[in-house]
């Protein structure tokens, strides 16, 4: 029997927090007291928060791309990619891997292929600090997706997908300024070359998107897979994701949108870098508000790691509704729920003890040590 304690902690439950200490005992929690009567590990009054679940980050697609026409080993690219996350007080994370081809990327079933089986690999070989899965984000307007999700949904390591969209006069890109603006400089296109570009897309969209919805869906359902919608911009597209069994809306654009999305009862995922920053990177709604609207479940690092660890303890001071609990469950609790992974997420008795010791300095806070299942990972 393996056991430690953490103790003269300030330790943040479900819905307060209290101080006293932790017991874990064989990798799960035994015991939670007030009080400083308990002998363990003196973390100094330092918060004790649940490890992070992260259901939404583009980090391991970064570290295997690190720049325009490279790849990098897939198996040294995750393990780099999962020392950030761990550091980060991540302890449970979906790494996103985009499955479809188009213009822009050119053919990816190899690179889709290598990164499922580097996390496939790395977790069966025990390389790994942070529990993995993959999530698939499909890109409906292309070719080959449904070929991909064939190949990859029934891999035990896959536990999430989302249903995307980003051709132009579509959800993110409703109005084509910010399409025009963000492409056309990224592809060195002339102004015809980039007409030429949003016509081909489009009708892209037109000829593949309907069909691969519905194929991923019936496919996916077979298997029970959880499943996301994205950047849904209008109450239509909110009603199609409630239709279609969606029980995250990741990325609304709009506040009727999310408003809609709660409503219905799906988890409404916003990006931390939108809190930390006070804004979306692309003009959309900031998540501040909807927090303050009270339409904001769950936060997801995107594509700074540690952005979730700073968002949690920045949510507060930009939504004076949210407390620190509430914050802390948009990036453990809620999260672990929305992905049927109901064994983690808080901090109570049996559950895993996934616990992460953090500083609270300003501006920004420190992560002083995490532990998964009980074992010191970072």
């Amino acid at each position: 029997m393996r056991e430690f304690a953490l103790a003269n902690a300030r330790i943040v439950l479900a819905d307060e927090v209290i101080e006293g200490s932790v017991l874990v005992r064989d990798g799960v929690i035994a015991e939670i007291d007030t009080g400083t009567g308990r002998v363990g590990e003196d973390v100094e009054g330092d918060y004790v928060v649940p490890g992070l679940v992260e259901l939404h980050t583009d980090h391991f697609e970064n570290h295997y791309r690190p720049r325009p026409g490279v790849t990098w080993n897939a198996l040294a690219a995750l393990q780099s990619h999962d020392a950030q996350v761990a550091g980060a007080g991540i302890t449970t994370v979906f790494d996103a891997v985009r499955i479809g081809s188009d213009p822009e990327t050119g053919d990816i079933t190899e690179d889709v292929a290598a990164m499922v089986e580097a996390v496939a690999h790395a977790d069966a070989d025990d390389r790994l600090r942070a529990d993995h899965h993959i999530h698939l984000r499909c890109e409906l307007a292309t070719p080959d997706v449904a070929e991909h999700f064939d190949a990859h949904c029934a891999n035990p390591i896959v536990g999430l997908a989302s249903l995307m969209d980003h051709t132009p006069g579509a959800r993110q890109y409703v109005t084509l300024d910010h399409y025009v603006a963000y492409y056309q400089k990224k592809m060195r296109f002339s102004d015809a070359e980039m007409a030429q570009f949003i016509a081909d897309r489009q009708a892209e969209r037109d000829k593949y998107a309907d069909a691969n919805r519905a194929a991923i869906l019936k496919r996916g359902r077979e298997i029970g897979l959880a499943f996301a919608s994205h950047d849904d911009a209008t109450v239509e597209h909110v009603d199609e994701a409630v239709r279609d069994g969606m029980s995250i809306a990741e990325f609304p654009t709009t506040m009727d949108a999310a408003r809609a999305c709660h409503a219905a009862g799906l988890a409404v995922l916003m990006g931390a870098p939108n809190v930390v920053r006070g804004k979306s990177h692309n003009g959309n709604i900031s998540a501040a508000e909807l927090a303050k609207a009270g339409v904001l479940d769950v936060l997801s690092s995107d594509y700074v790691p540690f952005a979730l660890m700073y968002a949690t303890f920045l949510l507060p001071e930009r939504a004076d509704n949210i407390t620190l609990p509430q914050a802390v469950q948009m990036v453990s609790k809620r999260p672990a729920e929305a992905a049927h992974l109901n064994d983690r997420g808080e901090i109570a008795v049996g559950k895993r003890a996934d616990l992460v010791r953090v500083r609270r300095t300003d501006p920004v806070p420190v992560v002083r040590g995490v532990w998964r299942q009980g074992k010191r990972v970072s």
